[in-house]
């Protein structure tokens, strides 16, 4: 599986639209978007209809830009799939999410971020591989210290240390874009604004 991964395009509409002839390019099965999709909310329009156009499936989760009305909203518009406490299966892998941060006007509680995370991974917890999307990073790790004022989620941590995922595909940190580390056995990847071509 092929997938084109990016996040934080808060609205931008001409990047939607490269990374929409980016996905068509690299010929992908799936885009994730990794939240914050538009700028506080002021932006809807646009953003997953230049991927759609292509013919590819959208994937995605709700960062702390946009409300979790808007994201039901965007995935009955365009059937995509909004990710947020649930999980999807594509052959021998799953893939499961959780939307929102710990800051924002959607701000979820530590807590909440780690018991959305195990409870949309318990139908896929048997899959070849696991893939853990979120728009929040990890606490503890170097993608943290890149910000002086964004906290990593310990909700994140404690479900990378708990359901050991393969993979994180996340954001949040613009400065951190592109970044790749290991937290445990999980590859940790911060799809940022340009997107990152994933192969699994």
């Amino acid at each position: 599986m092929k997938i084109l991964a990016a996040a934080d395009l808060h609205g931008d509409t001409s990047l939607a639209k490269r990374l929409a002839k980016k996905a068509e390019k690299e010929n992908v099965d799936y885009v994730v978007l990794c939240g914050d999709l538009t700028l506080a909310e002021t932006s809807v329009s646009g953003i997953i209809g230049p991927f759609i156009k292509k013919n590819k499936k959208v994937i995605f989760v709700p960062g702390n830009h946009e409300s979790f009305a808007t994201a039901d909203f965007l995935a009955d518009l365009y059937s995509a799939v909004n990710l947020h406490g649930y999980s999807i299966s594509i052959g021998d892998t799953g893939l499961f999410g959780c939307g929102a941060a710990n800051i924002g006007p959607s701000k979820l509680t530590e807590f909440e971020i780690f018991n959305i995370l195990k409870k949309s991974f318990t139908k896929i917890k048997d899959k070849k591989k696991k893939i853990m999307i979120t728009h929040v990073h990890p606490s503890g790790t170097l993608v943290e210290k890149l910000s002086n004022y964004v906290p990593g989620s310990t909700g994140v941590k404690k479900a990378i240390d708990i359901l050991k995922p393969d993979i994180l595909l996340c954001s949040h940190i613009h400065e951190a874009e592109g970044i790749e580390e290991k937290v445990g056995k999980t590859k940790v990847i911060n799809v940022g604004r340009n997107g990152k071509i994933i192969e699994i």
